[in-house]
């Protein structure tokens, strides 16, 4: 009966006692991290069967909220889904560099788009996928040495991960994932039912024997950045494709989603672990290159992955929508869009480069290789976060993106101007030694 008190947790059927347990964790009654009441325990002090019990555990990790590991028991989740992961809103006269986004100077004119497309409205009953851009994208895909059997249109890069691991996984399935990693990617695995198993990241993306480990523990599929890894601007290079291959090649039936959210703009060479995998997703994002606002991404795999995310998608959202395909194809196939797509990814270098030189002369050694942010360690995150919003600069505290991996925090540098980058790590460094010195006091 304590545990009753407790949390306050009722029910006699597996769908009351999973709904009065997540209230209890939605209310805080159940903190994150903190251990469930064992199946037995509840069922003994709610007069049910131990399989009616486990029936609602069973409904709560399914929704990302309960997590069992073995001897450990069941845990509520440390970072409940879509909790915790704020979008951050700074005082007036804060510059915020905390966003992620592209420039918008850099991206094309949808209104100007929108007076030029052909578009005919795709009705019930037609194809959903305009064949033009498919074949466009096929061409594409080829060109990176992507080995395309199947090509589809998703609406964005999440959309098409969650589509591709849902063809492959169930709930309780462990999935491989950089760390620190993209927050969203965080969140999908929870609400799906599954287990982000972390893999470490240096300058080249993921550490072969971090994957190695992670895949030896039972993880049956890898999600990852080739290149502009957000948040640490981690991209692969040749050697580096090499050995996570052949790391790879061991595990044969590992499902493999790899994000290449930044193609066009990502300012290095794509390398891709895809090639003669059994199970693969390759999704390539256009809101980067062409804007946030068009929530659509091409999708390549083996023909079951995406026959599997097809019949999913039509059962679902039906389609991406006509109007939006045929924007990004007008946008794909004027060359003016191509010069400005370039002009980008060479600015978004220049911006990225500038500001690790700054950093560098100010004695902070980075990384960052690929993409439109910078990841900067620190000794003491919300400290670091809180005095630079002081000085007129907001940034994204590393807490949101990490698992295992240390404190830091992420600066988008996709409009940061060199006097500004080295204006901001004047800051960053003023900063690290007033976090050294609050911290030693």
């Amino acid at each position: 009966m304590n545990v009753l008190r407790q949390y306050h947790i009722h029910g006699k059927g597996s769908i009351e006692i999973a709904q009065s347990l997540e209230a209890a964790v939605r209310e805080g009654r159940l903190a994150g991290g903190e251990r469930a009441p064992t199946v037995r325990a509840l069922a003994g002090a709610l007069g049910v069967s131990v399989v009616t019990v486990a029936g609602a555990y069973r409904l709560l990790r399914e929704r990302g909220l309960f997590v069992t590991d073995g001897r450990r028991g069941t845990t509520v989740r440390a970072a409940p889904a879509l909790q915790g992961r704020p979008g951050l809103r700074f005082p007036e006269g804060v510059r915020n560099l905390a966003d992620g986004n592209p420039d918008p100077a850099l991206l094309p004119s949808l209104p100007a788009a929108l007076r030029k497309i052909a578009y005919d409205p795709i009705l019930y009953g037609q194809e959903p996928e305009i064949p033009a851009l498919l074949e466009l994208a096929a061409k594409r895909f080829s060109a990176a040495g992507v080995p395309w059997t199947a090509v589809a249109i998703v609406g964005g890069a999440l959309d098409g991960i969650e589509r591709a691991l849902a063809a492959g996984l169930r709930p309780g399935d462990r999935v491989a994932v950089e760390d620190p990693a993209y927050p969203p990617y965080l969140d999908l695995l929870a609400v799906m039912g599954l287990i982000a198993e972390p893999v470490a990241v240096d300058a080249a993306g993921m550490v072969p024997r971090e994957l190695r480990r992670a895949l030896e523990g039972g993880a049956r599929a890898a999600v990852y950045a080739p290149r502009s890894q957000n948040p640490t601007a981690a991209a692969f290079d040749e050697r580096r494709a090499g050995e996570l291959k052949r790391v790879l090649a061991k595990h044969p039936e590992v499902l493999l989603v790899e994000d290449d959210h930044t193609a066009g703009i990502s300012g290095v060479a794509y390398h891709t672990l895809v090639n003669g995998r059994a199970k693969f997703a390759v999704v390539r994002s256009v809101s980067k290159a062409l804007g946030p606002d068009l929530r659509l991404a091409v999708f390549a795999g083996d023909p079951m992955t995406v026959s599997r995310m097809r019949r999913r998608q039509r059962a679902g959202t039906g389609w991406v929508s006509g109007l939006l395909q045929s924007i990004v194809l007008y946008l794909w196939s004027d060359p003016h869009v191509k010069a400005l797509v370039e002009r980008a990814e060479e600015t978004y270098a220049r911006r990225r480069d500038a500001f690790v030189a700054a950093l560098r002369a100010e004695g902070i050694e980075v990384e960052a290789r690929s993409g439109l942010n910078v990841w900067v360690p620190v000794v003491d995150e919300d400290a670091t976060v809180r005095l630079l919003a002081e000085a007129g600069w907001g940034v994204y505290p590393g807490t949101y993106f990490r698992m295992a991996s240390g404190p830091a925090i992420r600066v988008t540098t996709a409009r940061l101007e060199q006097h500004d980058a080295v204006a901001l790590a004047r800051a960053i460094a003023a900063t690290a030694c007033s976090t050294t010195c609050v911290r030693s006091t």
